[in-house]
């Protein structure tokens, strides 16, 4: 059963723990912090701060969103509606909630959103490939 969480939850909790300030010191634009700075050979120096982080983190997730979603059976149809439940729940805070108006959280918004998408087209496929017409030759 625990297979069945939409992984695309994480990002969705982590991004509303951070808006509350419970983490970090809460003054400004928590997502423009830098976490990760390298020296390039160019010359120029390379930067990712917790919004980009966040993204990165998301991307990462829908790959095993992805994954999941080959799978064929009774528990692929409650992963996909779990999944959509977890579009809603961005898509209603991102119109009523004003910390949620924000490119992070719009980004991770279109990643469940294909994540969604994704999900039930792979299903629809692997579904239409199990289908055996005539006497299965």
């Amino acid at each position: 059963m625990l297979l069945n969480v939409p992984l695309m939850i994480v990002p969705f909790i982590v991004f509303n723990v951070v808006a509350m300030g419970l983490i970090g010191d809460g003054s400004g634009d928590p997502w423009s912090s830098v976490v990760l700075a390298v020296p390039m050979v160019s010359g120029a120096r390379w930067e990712m701060n917790l919004g980009d982080l966040m993204v990165t983190l998301g991307l990462f997730l829908l790959f095993f969103e992805i994954m999941k979603a080959t799978r064929v059976g009774a528990s692929s149809v409650i992963d996909h509606l779990l999944s959509t439940f977890v579009l809603i729940a961005y898509l209603v805070e991102f119109l009523l909630v004003e910390s949620a108006a924000h490119a992070v959280f719009f980004l991770l918004m279109m990643i469940a959103l294909v994540d969604v998408i994704a999900g039930f087209s792979i299903s629809i496929r692997a579904a239409a490939r199990d289908v055996t017409i005539g006497d299965g030759i």
